[in-house]
């Protein structure tokens, strides 16, 4: 399997393109900002007062306002809070070191306490405020650490 993923990833690079950002629209930006930069420990910087970003060194999680969408083409093209089928994902050092400290922040979002995954991550799943599920994960199997070297 691990062979399989590597071809693939050399035929994504020979492709020439690269997932840089995801992009959560929210009535409520202020909210997620505090959110996220709490769960991560990591600062958001605002552009705008209706737009957000946390830069990682692989990718960048963007929160805009409903309003962004007047320039997306209206208010229809997406909705906020009503994402059910997306899952943010941040690997961590230590899942199990992480949950304790956001533990009382993420009671009332809580999905599953750090679980081993079958496929050899240590996952940690909850809701941010607008519903929008997290996970926290930490390789553990030689496969998954391996899969994840580097990222």
């Amino acid at each position: 399997m691990l062979r399989r993923f590597m071809a693939i990833i050399h035929q994504v690079k020979s492709i020439n393109m690269n997932l840089l950002s995801v992009r959560i629209i929210t009535a409520d930006i202020k909210r997620l900002i505090d959110f996220y930069e709490r769960i991560t420990g990591i600062p958001l910087v605002s552009y705008t007062e209706d737009f957000a970003e946390m830069q990682t060194p692989n990718a960048t999680l963007a929160i805009g306002s409903t309003r962004t969408l007047q320039v997306f083409g209206g208010s229809d093209v997406a909705a906020a809070a009503a994402n059910r089928s997306s899952i943010i994902e941040f690997k961590v050092a230590d899942v199990d070191a992480d949950y304790e400290r956001i533990a009382e922040l993420i009671a009332p979002y809580l999905v599953q306490q750090p679980t081993t995954m079958p496929w050899g991550n240590r996952s940690l799943l909850f809701r941010d405020p607008d519903g929008n599920l997290v996970n926290f994960f930490t390789p553990v199997t030689a496969d998954a650490i391996k899969k994840f070297a580097g990222k």
